[in-house]
């Protein structure tokens, strides 16, 4: 009988290990399950990235940090890489007054486009706004009240063909059909001006999934 009991529980234990398999790669880490995105930033150093301009990047804390250069020096800074259509999903917070915003699709500063990162006097416009350059704002947030100016947000991005949508911290504040670009760049833009001088963009995660 004991010899049965533990035959039964040998059997039962590999049954159960076969049930919940998990990879164990060289170093002990368990590898997640793969949901088909890709982080941009590795939370270390800038590798991927290139800057434009004399603003201020670097990494600070494991984030990604940009800030205006001297005497209100504008800057952009954009990934090596191209992308066509795509999920974008960027978690941030800003120190205000802030106007910076996730480029995407970018091939020129006048061929892009941005999910704003902004509070625009005229016309009215908060984060979550869609700008294209030449066009202006093709969709406006009008609801300050989405975004969290002392914590952190998340910008979802679906892009595909010529249709983009928005979404922050769940809201959708953008559906359109254009066709000004259909791929390119991923950036962050910092915008020049005293009124900004205080102004910095923190970037905690950037992760992309191409469709």
């Amino acid at each position: 009988m004991i010899f049965r009991f533990f035959w039964v529980v040998c059997v039962s234990l590999m049954l159960f290990s076969v049930g919940c398999k998990t990879e164990v790669p060289q170093g002990g880490s368990v590898v997640e399950k793969d949901d088909g995105f890709v982080a941009l930033f590795n939370g270390t150093d800038l590798t991927g990235w290139e800057a434009t301009g004399n603003a201020k990047w670097f990494v600070e804390d494991g984030q990604l940090v940009g800030t205006q250069g001297d005497n209100n020096a504008p800057g952009d800074l954009f990934t090596t890489a191209s992308f066509g259509d795509f999920e974008l999903i960027a978690t941030y917070r800003a120190e205000w007054p802030c106007n910076s915003g996730v480029w995407f699709r970018f091939q020129s500063p006048q061929v892009a486009y941005q999910a704003d990162i902004l509070d625009y006097k005229k016309p009215v416009a908060f984060s979550g706004t869609l700008y294209c350059p030449g066009k202006m704002f093709l969709a406006a947030n009008l609801d300050k009240e989405l975004e969290d100016r002392a914590g952190w947000n998340t910008m979802r991005i679906v892009t595909q063909g010529a249709k983009t949508k928005i979404w922050l911290n769940g809201t959708q504040t953008a559906d359109v059909d254009d066709d000004t670009t259909d791929s390119g760049k991923i950036g962050f833009q910092v915008h020049p001006g005293a009124q900004f001088g205080a102004m910095k963009i923190i970037i905690k995660e950037i992760k992309i999934k191409e469709l």
